[in-house]
């Protein structure tokens, strides 16, 4: 709101008779109303809480007893600092990656409420502290701080340290969050969601990476002119503060602790600036130059009508198609199978212990994305249902479909190939994988319609990785596992083919698995497609309910 032009968040009601202190207790009981009442909803929910509770109190209790057992370790301190600070890099991305993930603390939703923006932020930060992640993060923190305690000086540091660690990883979030609210609430902010998978992909393979070179490296110390750095930024600095403090640096360890409070105070000052700025200023984030955006699409829209067939498979394709460039799920979905297609076999190729077979992981990953085809669909399904009359044109769909998949899956696969090959030198190889790839790709094109006509669900479009409607997760595992499953059967003469000319000393003869894997793969999606066809037709209503739940 603002008055004559300046911005103003309106003060309590003089009747409210709160202070900050009440604000505080309203948020936390409000959170955990709303928190109640969202496990009501279905047991699907509850049971997932629950498991996800169980599971990271596992996770935490394991991780707390890891660190307890380095206590006392020469390079204790270089390890929990920089654990430190890829959870605290962590807190600051999560809030990119799950824009929804905490409706309830939404400060848009706060904007008619008459709430000063002080009180107002000591109330989301007390009620920013109740969920499974910051239980988490405080177990960690506790468990870093134990790890490098010794003497009366640190424990006194580790009390201070490990809830400031906490106040400023939650601080962090919020601030970003709070700073993209509307970006991330607008359909091109949602798209950096896309950004996500790449981004664990990658996560994951970097620090299988390290620890592997950590191994190779001889122990901990590795670790160390990293963590000479990094025990100087907060909130790493405050868990760095407790090392100081138990090597009798007293003043080190001041110093460190203070550069962790002066974060928190800047932090809470941003959050309530962007705070202000969010609920007095008006939204233009989502304005833009509509004109050359829908001149752009229509021009790409023609050179890919120009490349695609005639008739139904070309319509098909290209609505396929534009989903992986303009859906956020469908584009998350093929944004993490590149990478991760791609960086499973280039990184275990580059540290040398890795095999050209490897790649075959790629045409894997981009199979998947034949599973559940309908699903992407949602409740639009009904649209293509009703152009579904016959068996033939179910094989029709399907057929296009896997078309469209074909056009990136295809080269892909051959590239990362060749690439794999290229890295580890080892070009005797390259045909028998092409080969093998080829098979299983067309493998699981096939089990991939067969599954999307027999066990589709729902993909929720209100979450970056809310993948599956409640109650739907049995369909899903069932439909993606027992797919694979399949896959890998149906590959299996091609399979023994290649082991066995390597057993006979045949390499010479690989270059024979290319055309007979590409036939094999078209023979075996024909077949899966032909077999899927009838199914889709007669259970048109049955797919239409369950893509079109939740």
């Amino acid at each position: 709101m603002s008055v004559l032009g300046t911005p103003v968040i309106p003060a309590p009601r003089p009747s409210d008779g709160r202070g900050g202190e009440g604000l505080v207790s309203v948020f936390v009981r409000l959170k955990l109303t709303l928190l109640r009442n969202g496990l009501r909803q279905s047991s699907g929910r509850r049971a997932a809480y629950i498991s996800s509770v169980v599971v990271t109190l596992l996770i935490a209790a394991g991780q707390v007893i890891a660190l307890i057992a380095l206590r006392g370790h020469d390079h204790a301190g270089s390890l929990v600092v920089l654990l430190t600070a890829v959870l605290a890099l962590g807190w600051a991305v999560m809030p990119l990656f799950f824009p929804s993930g905490d409706e309830t603390l939404d400060p848009s939703r706060l904007v008619m409420l008459p709430l000063r923006p002080r009180p107002l932020i000591r109330a989301l930060l007390m009620a920013s502290l109740v969920g499974i992640g910051p239980l988490f993060t405080l177990c960690l923190a506790v468990g870093s701080a134990f790890a490098v305690v010794h003497g009366t000086a640190a424990v006194v540091c580790a009390v201070v340290a490990a809830p400031l660690t906490l106040l400023v990883c939650v601080a962090l979030a919020r601030a970003v969050a709070t700073a993209n609210t509307r970006l991330l609430t607008s359909r091109k902010g949602r798209d950096l969601a896309v950004l996500s998978g790449l981004v664990i992909a990658v996560g994951i393979q970097v620090v299988n990476f390290g620890a592997q070179r950590l191994g190779r490296s001889g122990g901990l110390s590795a670790l160390d002119p990293a963590a000479d750095v990094v025990r100087w930024l907060p909130p790493a600095s405050a868990i760095g503060a407790v090392d100081s403090a138990a090597q009798g640096s007293y003043g080190r360890a001041v110093l460190q602790l203070l550069l962790s409070v002066a974060a928190l105070g800047t932090l809470l000052w941003l959050w309530q600036r962007s705070l202000v700025k969010l609920m007095t200023a008006p939204d233009g984030s989502t304005l833009a130059a509509a004109e050359p955006t829908r001149k752009k699409s229509a021009a790409a829209g023609s050179r890919l009508s120009a490349l695609l067939p005639e008739g139904r498979t070309g319509t098909v394709m290209r609505r396929s198609l534009r989903y992986v460039a303009r859906d956020p799920k469908t584009k998350a979905a093929w944004v993490t199978a590149l990478a991760i297609g791609l960086i499973v076999p280039l990184l275990n190729a580059v540290q040398g212990t890795g095999s050209v077979y490897f790649a075959c992981f790629a045409a894997g990953m981009l199979g998947i994305q034949m599973y559940n085809q309908f699903g992407q669909d949602t409740s639009a399904f009904w649209i293509v249902a009703l152009t579904i009359s016959s068996t033939r044109d179910a094989y029709l769909e399907l057929r296009a479909r896997a078309l469209a998949l074909l056009v990136i899956t295809l080269p892909y696969t051959i590239l990362v190939t060749v690439v794999t090959a290229a890295v580890l030198g080892d070009w005797e190889v390259l045909p028998g994988v092409m080969g093998l790839s080829f098979a299983l790709l067309g493998a699981m094109l096939a089990t991939g319609a067969v599954a999307s006509a027999n066990f589709p669900y729902s993909i929720p479009q209100d979450g970056a990785f809310k993948n599956v409607a409640p109650g739907q997760a049995g369909l899903a595992w069932i439909s993606i596992f027992g797919g694979m499953v399949s896959a890998a059967v149906l590959c299996a003469p091609v399979i023994v083919a290649t082991i066995w000319l390597h057993l006979a000393d045949a390499e010479d003869w690989l270059w024979l698995l290319v055309p007979v894997g590409g036939a094999y793969g078209t023979l075996i999606a024909w077949a899966g497609l032909r077999l899927a066809a009838p199914r889709t037709a007669n259970r048109l209503p049955e797919i239409l309910a369950a893509v079109s739940k939740g």
